[in-house]
This record gives structure tokens, C-alpha cells and sequence, in this order.
């Protein structure tokens, strides 16, 4: 058993030799694989990955293009049995990943999301009515009531599945739409989605935060296309 780790990058030159080391330091007791894909850094990022050059796959985009993009070239470099999603920056804590991969284990589990919702600090590290926190909790309604999931935690960046799930999937996204599209489209293959608690540490505007308002509309209208798309 192998997992292939995706590690979309965009100016992220702070905090993205934090993260691959973090990644380097969790032991899941498999064979791991780290695909990393630079989505046009302008920042000092593609110096510090020359580092790394050799000792990991690193795919470099030759324009901007967004993270649902950059996902899509790394999915085709994976060669694990089990993807999973890791951004670039602090928020998502990787030892949190072996929780998500126990899962796995179970009989009939091909999808598994790590819920910040079901995490006891939660409410606590989102100051509640944080705007972002209140997107996601809509977001994961309307996934509810579209397709009939019973999920905590729709927009979260910790989504492992199957790899041989990929082709079946057809992904399009090219932005921040990746996580309501593939949500989308396993909810309409009948997969049950699993969640497993997982902690989170969010960072804002002035920090690096990428996401935005249309982003939130995007991500709407991607659930809404999708559920009377045949």
C-alpha cells in the first residue's frame, strides 16, 4: 500500500520548507510518495524546491493557473493507491493524516475527509463567526441538502481517496473549485463519504490566505452545476 501526498504551491516561500519537512517526519506505516506542483511562485518559492529536486516529484506549471489545476498534473504523477490532498501553508496539521488513513482500513471505505468541525477546538481557533468558517458551514449545508450527504466539513482540505476513483471522477477544476466538484461527484456515485476529526490552525488575509468571496460564489455554483449536470 502506498500513498501519493499532492502538495499544490502557490507564494509560498514562509512556510513551504515547513511543510514538506513536516510531511518528511510523519511515519504512516506505508510507503509515501510526495508530489509537489508549483503553480507559477513569483515569490522565492521554485528556489527553495530546487532543494528538493531529486528526492521528491516536483511539477512546475509555466503559468498561473490555480490550484484545481496544479491538483490535476499531480494527480497524474501519483502512483500510490491512496491520494490525498496537502496545502502549502500551516493550517492542516499532516500527523493528522494517519487518522484519515486508519480509516481507510475499514471495509468499503474509498473516500474519507478530515473534519475541522468534529474537532474539539474548532469553534475555538475559527473565533466562531469568522466569515470563512461561516462559508464553510453553508457550503457543507447546501452539499447536504443537494445530494443528501451527511458530512461535517464540505471545504476541508484533508480529502483522501482511491486512486483508481480518479478516472471515474472526469475532474475539471481549475481553481479553488476542486473541493465542491469532487465532493459533487462521488455524493453522485452513491460513495459514502467518511470524516475522521482533525485539527486546524487557520491563517488570514494578511498571513497569505488565497481564497476570496468569488470563490465562495464559485464553489456554489460548482455544487449547484453538478447536482443537475448528467
Amino acid at each position: 500500500m502506498k500513498l501519493s501526498i499532492i502538495v499544490p504551491v502557490y507564494n509560498e516561500e514562509k512556510t513551504v520548507s515547513q511543510i514538506i519537512e513536516k510531511l518528511e517526519r510523519v511515519d504512516f506505516g506505508i510507503e509515501k510518495e510526495i508530489i509537489i506542483v508549483d503553480d507559477f511562485s513569483t515569490d522565492g518559492t521554485r528556489d527553495i524546491l530546487k532543494n528538493y529536486e531529486g528526492k521528491y516529484k516536483i511539477v512546475y506549471h509555466d503559468k498561473n493557473y490555480g490550484k484545481g489545476r496544479a491538483l490535476r498534473n499531480g494527480f497524474k504523477q501519483a502512483s500510490g493507491n491512496w491520494l490525498v490532498v496537502q496545502d502549502a501553508d500551516l493550517e492542516y496539521d499532516p500527523n493528522d493524516l494517519k487518522d484519515l488513513l486508519e480509516k481507510t482500513k475499514e471495509p468499503g471505505v474509498v473516500v474519507v475527509y478530515g473534519s475541522r468541525r468534529l474537532h474539539h477546538n474548532y469553534f475555538e481557533a475559527r473565533k466562531s463567526g469568522h466569515i470563512f468558517a461561516l462559508g464553510g458551514i453553508f457550503l457543507t449545508w447546501l452539499a447536504n441538502l443537494l445530494y443528501g450527504t451527511e458530512i461535517t466539513d464540505e471545504p476541508t482540505c484533508y480529502k483522501m481517496f482511491r486512486t483508481d476513483l480518479l478516472p471515474e471522477l472526469n475532474l475539471k477544476c481549475e481553481r479553488f473549485e476542486f473541493c465542491p466538484e469532487l465532493t459533487a461527484k462521488v455524493a453522485k456515485k452513491g460513495i459514502k463519504i467518511h470524516e475522521v476529526p482533525i485539527s486546524y490552525y487557520p491563517r488570514h488575509k494578511g498571513e497569505g490566505k488565497k481564497i476570496k468571496l468569488k470563490d465562495a460564489f464559485e464553489a456554489v455554483w460548482t455544487l449547484l452545476k453538478y447536482r443537475f449536470k448528467k
